[in-house]
């Protein structure tokens, strides 16, 4: 299968001009596989999904591919993406694709300094599910404050804060540990607004030394060391199915 710059591919179907397809991509109004496109992307049309403007250009066969699940430890300082301009570390990079034989993308993001859980499928309707607000899967994180808290703070550390006009839901939050001028808490978050967790120290002036998912819903990282991915087992795939 041919892969074609995604400008020359849009020009050459006679949807627009490669000079406004470049513009459309700079715009993010091209959008590969979930993901907003780059100058200069390629793609495998009989593969790929590519929607411009809100328009289906090529839809995936669902019998087309296989399905696969994986969960990663995302290490601090890769981006979840699966392609960077900046030349930076990807989640792609810590996979070895030749061996997985189809492309997967993330569920969801963990911003470049956090660490910990991350879901990887090419099965979009399970995608959906694990980011659509209305199942509430919880979120486990365990984070490291650069100060031992008192209960009045962390009391506050629970409560909702205003995210994009809106406001979060509650979180549950246990300490793990208090001492030598650190507090490692456990927070259980329903929703996974944008960098929620970071915003929620940010708004108490609390300054965060780690930050790692450990769970999403029931699945657990377990003993998974940073870099190192697993593909779901039987149960793991099926408990997804019914979310």
């Amino acid at each position: 299968m041919e892969e074609l710059r995604i400008q020359k591919y849009l020009s050459e179907q006679g949807i627009m001009s490669r000079r406004s397809a470049e513009d459309a991509v700079k715009r993010g109004k091209v959008i590969i596989n979930g993901e907003k496109a780059i100058i200069g992307q390629k793609i495998v049309p009989e593969i790929d999904e590519i929607i411009v403007g809100g328009i289906i250009i090529t839809q995936k066969s669902k019998a087309e591919n296989k399905k696969i699940y994986i969960m990663l430890y995302k290490p601090a300082g890769v981006v979840t993406t699966m392609s960077d301009e900046q030349y930076r570390t990807c989640v792609s990079d810590l996979l070895d694709k030749e061996e997985i034989g189809e492309r997967v993308y993330p569920v969801g993001r963990l911003d470049m300094y956090s660490e910990g859980l991350l879901i990887l499928t090419n099965d979009g309707e399970i995608a959906n599910k694990l980011m659509h607000p209305k199942h509430e899967i919880s979120k486990v994180y365990h984070i490291t404050i650069k100060s031992e808290l008192k209960q009045d703070i962390i009391k506050k550390l629970a409560e909702p804060i205003e995210i994009d006009g809106r406001k979060t839901s509650p979180a549950k939050i246990n300490v793990i540990e208090l001492k030598n001028g650190r507090t490692k808490l456990k927070i259980e978050i329903f929703e996974g607004r944008n960098r929620q967790i970071r915003r929620m120290c940010e708004n108490l002036n609390l300054i965060i030394i780690k930050l790692k998912r450990v769970c999403v819903g029931k699945l657990n990282i377990g003993t998974l060391k940073p870099g190192q991915y697993k593909y779901l087992n039987h149960n793991e795939i099926n408990y997804l199915k019914e979310l």
